[in-house]
């Protein structure tokens, strides 16, 4: 069995939600899964303020327990193209895990969300990308066998490179399509995690 980490940042609950499905679809393939979060670099009173969502179940996750999971789906929304600043100051703090080869092998995967349909959702997760090979991983992402992100009919997210949704003024929640996908991408990495860990 293999054993999954869905870690992601979310300040309004839209990558929030895709992270329970990407949970979801790594347990319907038979993976033990956490789910946790990057720590707010903002204080509360700010939270508030722009009615960020701060009552999240997921506990926060530490860097230095990385290297306990055999995958690790990273979701974090999308800032001017590329990934949030928490996010990058949780990963800027794995420096040890990095020198000593701890992630070597592991499997990592993205997803993400944005404000539009060409907000950045694929620059943010290949802009992602160079940090999972520094760290020595194997990079997975949402095969076109999820046919669901072929579509046209519908105002949808997603890439080959990852799930996303779109979130328009924060209004709109994942839709059913864009949950498919996270689930499907979270299945697709707990197979591919248990094939190289002989699980």
């Amino acid at each position: 069995m293999a054993k999954v980490l869905v870690l992601y940042y979310s300040a309004y609950g839209h990558i929030e939600t895709m992270a329970h499905a990407v949970a979801e679809g790594a347990r319907s393939a038979m993976a033990s899964v956490d789910v946790k979060r990057v720590p707010e670099l903002y204080p509360d009173d700010f939270c508030l303020s722009r009615g960020y969502k701060t009552n999240q179940a997921a506990p926060f996750a530490s860097p230095a327990e990385l290297d306990q999971y055999d995958a690790i789906v990273f979701g974090s929304g999308t800032r001017f193209g590329t990934m949030t600043a928490q996010m990058r100051h949780f990963i800027d703090q794995t420096g040890g895990l990095w020198a000593e080869g701890r992630l070597v092998g592991k499997v990592g995967s993205i997803f993400t969300s944005s404000a539009t349909q060409h907000g950045g959702q694929e620059s943010t997760i290949l802009g992602f990308i160079p940090t999972l090979l520094h760290h020595g991983m194997v990079v997975v992402g949402l095969p076109y066998t999820y046919s669901g992100q072929s579509g046209v009919e519908d105002v949808n997210g997603g890439s080959p490179y990852g799930s996303a949704t779109i979130v328009g003024d924060g209004s709109r929640q994942p839709s059913p399509i864009e949950l498919e996908g996270a689930r499907y991408q979270g299945a697709h990495v707990a197979k591919i995690a248990a094939r190289i860990f002989d699980r």
